[in-house]
């Protein structure tokens, strides 16, 4: 089989590999759609804090089971699926109070072991989600989308407050798709204007604003009758972008960074403390997260396909991927399509 290697930053090399081997307990998928994650953007880039090189990239993946090991898992066989990605131990005490999203001895496929960029790819079937009722392209933005779930869920965002979104990029589309779900107010803020007029446009932000065009603090206290933001994400993976998120977020307010970022994070404790905030990590997603977008997409409350902006088969990846990289493309999702 085909499968496309990221040897160092910046260099992806098509190679050829035998098929896996279906372990008890796995099926192997055939591969049809890869989506590119702000993770594979930086793995590629040299800047993301959990990788090491060779690796075969890829977690946001759908395709078909066409080999299972066991014989009472001969009914997934030709079924559609999306891989949940996260391998967690089901041991440590993270797995043991069902916080399998940041198991302590995490393994994820195309992270912490070879992904999906591969006609195929075995994975524990306990890992697979079959759906009858998403398209092939819906099945391999789940993932993504739960990331945003997560954040959300753990933010505790409830109808009418006002949640701001830092970071137009496909994770923060996900929160803003997934609070508005809620009944929240959102407020999208970003230095791309294009993305902003999608995320107004499109996706149905209440309002945008520009940090570099806007003053984003007396927009926030405009919308929300004088107070600042009661629930802050941040999905932009930028330090200084980071640190500036503490000042929108307002008393007894709470601060999501879903992003993550090779720096150190520092804040004001004086500001901090006076307005006694709740700073929350957001790391992957559980089962329910994504049981949960799937719900979203089948209702209709989550649009996903429409940030799909790029396409390419594999094949054309390695020559495609700098571009993808580059803001002057105005890539919003990526999508590898393996149709063979």
């Amino acid at each position: 089989m085909q499968v496309l290697v990221c040897s160092e930053p910046h260099h992806l090399e098509l190679q050829h590999a035998g098929r896996p081997a279906c372990a008890p307990g796995h099926a192997v998928v055939k591969i049809r759609r890869i989506g590119i994650c702000g993770t594979d953007i930086h793995a590629y880039g040299g800047n993301q804090p959990y990788f090491q090189y060779p690796r075969v990239l890829g977690h946001e993946l759908a395709g078909e089971i066409v080999e299972v090991a066991d014989e009472h898992d001969t009914p997934l066989l030709g079924q559609q699926v999306y891989v949940i990605p996260y391998l967690h131990c089901g041991e440590c005490r993270a797995c043991q109070q069902l916080k399998t999203n940041c198991c302590q001895n995490m393994q994820v496929i195309g992270v912490h072991r070879d992904g999906g960029m591969a006609e195929y790819l075995a994975v524990p079937t306990t890992h697979l989600v079959v759906s009858d009722t998403l398209t092939i392209d819906q099945l391999a933005l789940v993932e993504c989308m739960a990331i945003g779930a997560h954040a959300v869920r753990r933010s505790a965002l409830e109808a009418d407050e006002l949640a701001v979104i830092v970071g137009a990029g496909p994770i923060g589309m996900g929160v803003l798709q997934v609070a508005k779900s809620r009944g929240a107010r959102t407020l999208m803020v970003d230095t791309n204007s294009s993305r902003l007029s999608f995320c107004r446009d499109v996706l149905g932000a209440d309002a945008v604003a520009n940090p570099n065009e806007d003053d984003v603090m007396a927009l926030i206290s405009e919308r929300n009758n004088g107070a600042l933001a009661d629930a802050v994400f941040d999905a932009t993976g930028n330090p200084h972008a980071m640190q500036k998120g503490f000042d929108f977020a307002g008393h007894g307010g709470r601060y999501v960074l879903v992003s993550v970022v090779k720096a150190d994070i520092t804040f004001s404790d004086p500001e901090f403390h006076k307005k006694e905030l709740t700073l929350i990590g957001s790391r992957n997603a559980t089962r329910e997260d994504f049981e949960y977008v799937v719900s979203l997409m089948e209702s209709g409350a989550i649009n996903a396909e429409a940030m799909i902006t790029h396409r390419a088969p594999l094949v054309d990846v390695p020559a495609r991927m700098p571009q993808w990289c580059d803001p002057a493309h105005q890539v919003i999702k990526a999508m590898i399509s393996i149709d063979s």
